[in-house]
């Protein structure tokens, strides 16, 4: 494979393959036969058609900030990681057609400064966009904070440029908004995490610069509350809510353990973090404004601190980015992942904090999330001094509850994270016969010997019924 990618292109020894083996995290831990870093489309595509001759399994991988072992084989089956770090350039921005070409391997953020630069916005945010890569976010259909006004990475993808299992490649990039021409197949790959083709290209929708954005923070008495201010919120301010996240109080302790000087702009037992952005010619001040009085005279809100300047609204936003590098810090925890109606969230908290409080005493419960888009991350930290081993061993338990509790409502395990390895037992469980036969022949079609990322998603192809 040398002779294919290069010397440089190639890792073999456990010093130079550590970083792309374990999550950042550090739930999951893998192996793998070798890490392959092509520096060209023509590289993915020559390493492809070596590992299908040589029958090699392969796990494309981008920045590797993934919470499901989706880029991760922690079983050592002998497969080697294929990383797109090394194909990082943004081809094209046209500004006039808002879109923008860019190689898989280019980091988000590295794609949000440029676009600023050229007066656009790529709205895609998340946490990890300071190293997580937009191939990576195609291939697992990422979310964030913004989904509410733009949607997820599927919303805002025009084209994927794909190389296939076989080496061959899919160029499906046209420009186009509109393109009524048969099937997407673009939608294929989007969520598809790796398991059918390696994307190296990505295009993306643009979308012009808000002029002006009011962000505000506000203290309510339950998620009750905050659920029927998100509706009130929508009718009065429509589109026009780029944001709206709920965080339990709890959380904020979790925050202060990465920066002990922060502060909750309020006293509640539910945070809501709101924001609204818009072109100049919109008052969004007075709007939210306006809409923040009438929720304190109903009683919706019992506190509300509007941000005076950039800065202070930045203050906001690290409170909610803090919680979750903060529970990375304590050690581990469970994560989840949880989507439900939007009028289901309360219910949801409830049955889950109900749950937690009865059958696993002494784990602390944490809401919070994208109350916009119906997504919580309902997690749990386990007592302190508790041994690891037995940690791991009942937070598997307390999963298996909180997903039950999800699906009773008829919600989704993941509404954002994908996934991978570790829900791939409860995801295909949750199938009908009908869905698995049809997941099971676009794998058969498109990756026949069941080389692309084996045990990510799906069952090995041979298995799956």
């Amino acid at each position: 494979m040398e002779g294919a990618v290069g010397r440089n292109g190639i890792a073999a020894e456990p010093a130079g393959m550590a970083k792309y083996l374990g999550d950042w995290a550090g739930d999951y831990r893998g192996e793998a036969l070798a890490v392959l870093r092509p520096g060209s489309v023509g590289e993915v595509q020559a390493l492809m058609r070596l590992c299908n001759e040589l029958g090699v399994g392969v796990i494309p991988q981008g920045g590797n900030t993934g919470l499901v072992s989706g880029s991760i084989d922690s079983k050592g089956g002998g497969l080697v990681v294929l990383s797109l770090e090394r194909l990082n350039a943004i081809r094209q921005i046209d500004a006039g057609n808002f879109t923008l070409q860019a190689d898989a391997g280019c980091v988000l953020q590295t794609i949000k400064d440029a676009c600023e630069a050229q007066d656009c916005l790529f709205p895609l945010a998340l946490g990890a966009q300071g190293s997580c890569q937009i191939g990576g976010n195609a291939a697992t259909n990422a979310g964030g904070v913004n989904v509410l006004r733009y949607g997820m990475a599927r919303d805002l993808i025009l084209g994927l440029e794909v190389v296939l299992a076989d080496g061959e490649l899919w160029n499906g990039f046209s420009g186009l908004r509109k393109n009524n021409s048969g099937y997407d197949l673009k939608q294929l790959f989007i969520g598809s995490e790796g398991t059918l083709g390696v994307i190296t290209g990505v295009e993306v929708k643009l979308f012009p610069k808000p002029a002006r954005t009011e962000t505000a923070y506000l203290g309510l008495a339950s998620f009750e509350a905050a659920v029927a201010l998100f509706n009130q919120a929508r009718r009065d301010c429509s589109d026009l809510i780029s944001a709206f996240e709920i965080i339990g109080a709890e959380c904020v302790e979790l925050a202060r353990l990465i920066d002990p000087a922060m502060r909750a702009p309020v006293a509640a037992p539910v945070h809501v973090l709101i924001e609204l952005s818009s072109s100049a010619a919109i008052d969004l001040n007075s709007l939210l404004a306006g809409l923040l009085g009438g929720a304190m005279e109903n009683g919706l809100v019992t506190d509300a601190v509007l941000a005076a300047s950039t800065t202070q609204a930045r203050s906001f936003w690290a409170i909610r980015e803090g919680l979750v590098e903060g529970q990375a810090k304590r050690g581990y925890h469970v994560r989840t992942d949880l989507s439900v109606r939007i009028s289901d969230i309360p219910g949801l908290i409830e049955r889950a904090r109900r749950f937690v409080a009865n059958d696993h005493p002494g784990w602390i419960p944490l809401a919070y999330g994208h109350a916009g888009d119906g997504n919580i991350h309902f997690n749990v930290l386990p007592p302190l001094g508790l041994a690891e081993h037995e940690a791991r061993a009942r937070g598997a338990e307390v999963i298996t509850g909180l997903y039950e509790i999800a699906v009773g409502l008829g919600g989704s395990i993941s509404a954002e994270h994908g996934i991978g390895r570790s829900r791939r037992k409860e995801f295909w469980a949750g199938l009908s016969p009908t869905h698995r036969r049809m997941v099971a022949a676009l794998k058969c079609a498109l990756d026949p010997k069941g080389l692309m990322n084996p045990g990510c998603l799906l069952p090995a192809t041979e298995s799956v019924p």
